[in-house]
């Protein structure tokens, strides 16, 4: 009888052992096998499956949704690997791209790698705040901030970016901008606007100390002028010498967009003579100096024109039609280019 029962149980043995095997050469060859990923989409690009990992999301939960997702067959060899190579306390949330041919073991690294899908929002040089804040709160790309941005009210966001500035105008930097799905609005904005911060540093502890711009804001203000007035990128320091050279000779800087800022939602696309003569504290055509703030988003070479500017002995500037300006040291002059140009006489 005893025999008999140490036969039984070498035979246990033996087949625990043959399973046991068996299943470990399993396990092995599935660690290395593609993964059920599509080949090719109808375009013929490789194809691209997301999987999203939640912030704090335990293994078991990851593996049971690639089950789901029918990514893969066997979630305990993933869970094995994950634990067994110590990589499961690695793993990043975000969203990710799986491709095809991928095993577990690339799957693994990537969600280890933390290189998430990146989505992309382009701030325009030009824009207004609005504008700005228009596109990114209908991206659909950017989630909305625990509270929500209203177009008319910024005082929440100052708070957030801790700024010292009672108006937000022109104080966004214009690039484009990469970020992972899940980033808020107010992180997206901040970041926009700690470059506007850097840039605009950088730019006034290199500028020329003869400039008759007070601080760093001024020459923020300035430069959004020269953006609204630049139809040619080559022009910004042409027209930042015409406004730096007006200061310096205390004359207005009459500019037409300070006009149109100024007018707010009135603004229709016309300027009349009505517009020009209103008071309003941007217009530049009956204030001296610089409006109080912005009047749009400036990039680097515009801030950098007005710090920069051109040497020439200009003061007026006319549009010629073609996109660029024709520039006149002299109102005689101006006013024959005004003619010419504008009101198309000879």
């Amino acid at each position: 009888m005893i025999k008999k029962f140490f036969k039984l149980i070498a035979l246990l043995i033996i087949i625990g052992s043959f399973a046991a095997g068996w299943y470990w050469n399993e396990y092995k060859v599935y660690l290395i096998q593609p993964l059920n990923i599509p080949v090719s989409e109808p375009s013929g690009n490789k194809a691209k499956q997301i999987f999203t990992i939640k912030k704090g999301e335990l293994i078991q939960h990851i593996a049971n949704k690639l089950h789901q997702q029918s990514i893969i067959t066997h979630p305990e060899y993933f869970r094995f690997y994950a634990r067994f190579s110590k990589k499961a306390e690695k793993i990043k949330a975000g969203e990710y791209s799986l491709k095809a041919g991928m095993t577990i073991v690339d799957l693994i690294d990537l969600f280890i790698s933390g290189k998430v899908n990146q989505y992309s929002l382009t701030i325009v040089e030009g824009w207004t705040l609005k504008e700005a804040l228009h596109a990114i709160i209908t991206d659909n790309n950017l989630t909305q901030s625990s509270k929500a941005i209203e177009l008319d009210n910024y005082d929440d966001l100052k708070k957030y970016l801790k700024t010292q500035q009672t108006n937000l105008e022109g104080l966004l930097y214009p690039d484009t901008f990469n970020f992972p799905r899940g980033t808020s609005h107010y992180q997206f904005i901040k970041r926009s606007y700690e470059q506007m911060q850097r840039v605009l540093a950088e730019e006034w502890q290199n500028r020329e100390k003869t400039t008759p711009l007070k601080s760093a804001y001024e020459a923020l203000i300035l430069a959004s002028i020269v953006e609204k007035e630049s139809g040619i990128s080559t022009e910004r320091s042409k027209i930042a010498g015409v406004f730096i050279r007006r200061m310096n000779k205390n004359m207005r800087l009459q500019s037409d967009p300070t006009i149109i800022y100024g007018m707010g939602d009135r603004y229709n696309g016309n300027i009349r003579r009505r517009d020009i003569n209103e008071k309003t504290a941007y217009n530049t055509y009956q204030i001296n100096g610089l409006p109080p703030t912005p009047i749009a988003i400036p990039g680097r070479e515009g801030i950098h024109a007005v710090l920069h500017p051109d040497k020439g002995k200009s003061l007026y500037f006319v549009a010629d039609g073609s996109g660029g300006h024709l520039f006149s040291n002299n109102l005689k002059a101006h006013n024959n280019a005004v003619r010419k140009y504008i009101l198309k006489k000879k």
